[in-house]
C-alpha cells in the first residue's frame, strides 16, 4: 500500500534531540490515523546520532558517511520516499508537532503547506532576528508577495515541486529558501499555517555571518533564475538616476568636467536593462 506522506528529518549531531523528536512525532502521527513512513538521514554525524537511531523502531535510516549539507540530507531522503506528499521537520525540538494535522487538512488545496513562525510563542533567537528580517523585506519585493516565513523548517510539499526544482535546490541550510521562492514565482499554491517555534535542544549549526551572506546571494540568484527584470530595471534606474545628477551638477558647477562619468552611467544603465530585457526572454522561453 502507497504511503499517504513520508516524513524526512535530516540529522546532524543531534544526540540529544533525535530520539524524544522522532517518538514524539510517531505519537502525533499514530493519532492521525495516517499511512506514513519516517526517513531519518544521518547526515555524518560524529556523535551519538548513529548510534541512537539504530535503536529506534520504525522508521527508514539512510547514512551519509560524510556531512553533506541540511539539503542534501533532504534530497537523499525525498529520492527514498514513497508517498507524493514530503513533509519535512527539524530533529532538534524546535517545530511543534501537534502543528502537523493543521498543515495536512490544506494538502488537498495547496501544493505547499508551511509552518510560519509568527506565532506569540514562536521564540526565534535574537540573533537571527536582524537577518530574518532585512531577508523576509528583500524577498517580499524580489517575489512580489508577502512571505510570513521564507525558511521554515517544517511544512509539507508535494513530491512532484520538489522533483522539478530538484537540479536549483543547494545543499545547504537555504533549501527551504530556494523551494520557497521557486514554488512562489512560478504560480504554485503556498499556505501560511501559523506555528510556535521552541528553543533549540543542543547546539545551533547555523553560522550567522556567513549563513546571513549565503541566504542573501541565494534569494537575489534565485529570483534572477525565475524573473530577472526584479533585479536588472532597479539597479539600471538607479544607474540612470546617476548619471542625470552627475550631468547636471556637471552642467551647473564644473562645466565639461564630469561628461565621461555621465556617459559611463547612462550607458551603464542601458546595458544593464538590455541584459535584464534579454534574460527575461530567455527565462520565458525556458517556462
Amino acid at each position: 500500500m502507497k504511503k499517504q506522506i513520508s516524513i524526512v528529518i535530516p540529522v546532524y549531531n543531534e544526540e540529544k534531540a533525535i530520539k524524544e523528536t522522532i517518538e514524539g512525532l510517531k505519537r502525533e502521527l499514530n493519532k492521525l490515523n495516517l499511512n506514513y513512513e519516517i526517513i531519518v538521514v544521518n547526515d555524518g554525524s560524529t556523535d551519538k546520532t548513529k548510534e541512537i537511531l539504530g535503536k529506534i523502531e520504525v522508521i527508514k535510516l539512510i547514512d551519509h558517511p560524510e556531512n553533506k549539507g541540511y539539503g542534501a540530507a533532504i534530497k537523499t531522503g525525498v529520492k527514498q520516499s514513497q508517498a507524493d506528499f514530503i513533509l519535512i521537520i527539524d530533529a532538534d525540538g524546535t517545530y511543534p508537532n501537534e502543528s502537523i494535522s493543521e498543515l495536512i487538512k490544506h494538502t488537498s488545496d495547496y501544493d505547499m503547506v508551511v509552518g510560519a513562525r509568527t506565532g506569540k510563542k514562536a521564540k526565534i533567537p535574537l540573533i537571527r532576528k536582524p537577518a530574518k528580517w532585512i531577508m523576509g523585506k528583500l524577498a517580499n519585493y524580489l517575489s512580489g508577495m508577502k512571505i510570513p516565513d521564507i525558511n521554515s523548517g517544517l511544512r509539507i510539499m508535494k513530491k512532484s515541486l520538489i522533483e522539478k526544482y530538484l537540479y536549483i535546490l543547494p545543499d545547504g541550510f537555504s533549501f527551504t529558501t530556494t523551494i520557497t521562492l521557486a514554488a512562489l514565482t512560478n504560480g504554485y499554491r503556498v499556505k501560511y499555517v501559523p506555528i510556535t517555534y521552541s528553543k533549540r535542544t543542543g547546539k545551533s549549526k547555523f553560522r550567522p555571518i556567513r549563513d546571513t551572506l549565503n541566504f542573501f546571494q541565494l534569494i537575489i540568484r534565485t529570483i534572477l533564475y525565475f524573473n530577472p527584470l526584479k533585479v536588472f530595471i532597479p539597479l539600471g534606474i538607479i544607474l540612470f538616476f546617476f548619471g542625470i545628477v552627475v550631468f547636471l551638477w556637471s552642467y551647473f558647477f564644473a562645466p565639461k568636467v564630469l561628461d565621461t562619468t555621465t556617459a559611463i552611467f547612462i550607458i551603464s544603465s542601458i546595458q544593464i536593462l538590455a541584459i535584464g530585457m534579454l534574460a527575461d526572454l530567455i527565462t520565458k522561453s525556458r517556462k
